[in-house]
């Protein structure tokens, strides 16, 4: 079987968990694909992308690579289509070359990271209002949620997200990351670094139902995740998203669509969560 390659491009990289969670998925698989992680900046990204060679099968794209890299798709879904975000392009070969499709996986890992968790979707708060936040609108939007309030850094540069959520059907509301709270949310996504020191405040109390879904994972736990734990909420690191979206590059990679359940992939499943350190169920 042919050895093909993968990488996860990003800047800065060093801290990914995308090589571990790949590696452990086609080790379960039987396929000898190697994965790996280059740092890429975004004026690097054409001539790195342009360069690739025919062993090449795939990248994944992580923070500041998901809008750059739409302009060099030659075919895209309609997720990257709609909300031009991508973190995933599966290369085959075309007519006079390589083509590059574009996919966002994003989205189903956050629907499927707060599936599994059950999330409450009556007061729904966001932070940030990046490539990330535009992909959490779309999942918060197939998963029910009437209304968003988005908390972000610079307000009058978050209009994109009106304009989406206007096409999703959702209410969103847009105020500056450090507006004190009017209710406490029944969940909390934030899509800032790890690294970031939020102000927003987390209430002294909470019940178990208040889920905060934070994207970092390193540093972890990040400050408001060790706030929220503390107040009592239930506390998702970005390593469930992180896993969920790569298991659907991993399908994407294996059959070019991300809906398409892989063979054996409750074991599959099972690996990817052990190998980074995730809780394993056995359903």
């Amino acid at each position: 079987m042919t050895r093909s390659t993968f990488a996860v491009l990003g800047h800065p990289i060093g801290h990914s968990r995308s090589p571990a969670l790949h590696a452990s998925a086609y080790h379960a698989l039987g396929l000898p694909w190697n994965y790996e992680a280059v740092d890429v900046t975004e004026a690097q990204l054409p001539s790195f992308v342009a360069g690739l060679g025919p062993a090449w099968r795939g990248l994944s794209l992580t923070m500041p690579l998901k809008r750059a890299v739409v302009s060099l798709l030659d075919e895209c879904d309609d997720l990257v289509a709609m909300i031009g975000v991508a973190n995933t392009v599966l290369l085959s070969p075309g007519v006079g070359g390589v083509t590059r499709h574009g996919f966002n996986t994003d989205v189903g890992g956050v629907v499927d990271a707060l599936g599994a968790a059950h999330a409450d979707l009556r007061d729904v708060r966001v932070l940030g209002s990046g490539a990330t936040a535009t992909s959490v609108l779309v999942a918060l939007a197939g998963l029910g949620a009437a209304s968003v309030t988005v908390s972000a850094r610079s307000p009058h540069k978050a209009g994109h997200l009106l304009v989406l959520a206007q096409q999703l059907g959702v209410e969103l509301v847009i105020v500056p990351l450090d507006t004190q709270r009017v209710t406490d949310p029944t969940l909390l996504i934030s899509t800032v670094p790890g690294g970031a020191q939020l102000a927003f405040p987390v209430p002294t109390s909470l019940t178990a139902s208040a889920v905060l879904l934070d994207v970092a994972y390193d540093p972890w736990p990040t400050l408001l995740a060790a706030q929220w734990a503390e107040a009592g909420g239930t506390v998702l690191s970005g390593l469930e998203m992180l896993m969920w979206q790569a298991l659907r590059q991993v399908r994407v990679f294996v059959s070019g669509n991300q809906n398409t359940t892989l063979a054996n992939e409750h074991a599959v499943v099972a690996a990817m969560r052990a190998s980074v350190g995730l809780a394993v169920t056995h359903e």
